[in-house]
C-alpha cells in the first residue's frame, strides 16, 4: 500500500514542477486583504449614509414641487 501512494504521488503537480502553481501559491501567500476591507468599509459608510438620508426625507414629508422648499434641503445638506 505504501509503495502504490509513493508511486502515486510522482504523479501530483507540486509548486516545483508547475510554475502556474508556483505562482498561484506565492499571490496566496503574499495576500493582504487590508485594502479591499477598506474599501468594502467606506462602501458599507457610503450604504449607510444613503440609507439615513432616504429615512430622513421620507419623514419629512417635502412638497418636491416647491423649488423654495428644495433650496431650504439643499442648504441643510
Amino acid at each position: 500500500c505504501g509503495s502504490l501512494i509513493s508511486s502515486c504521488s510522482s504523479f501530483i503537480p507540486t509548486a516545483s514542477t508547475n510554475p502556474k502553481a508556483a505562482l498561484k501559491s506565492k499571490i496566496v501567500a503574499e495576500f493582504r486583504p487590508q485594502s479591499l476591507i477598506d474599501e468594502l468599509l467606506l462602501y458599507k459608510r457610503s450604504e449607510d449614509q444613503i440609507e439615513l438620508k432616504e429615512k430622513q426625507l421620507s419623514t419629512m414629508r417635502v412638497d418636491v414641487c416647491s423649488t423654495e422648499t428644495l433650496k431650504c434641503l439643499k442648504g441643510k445638506a
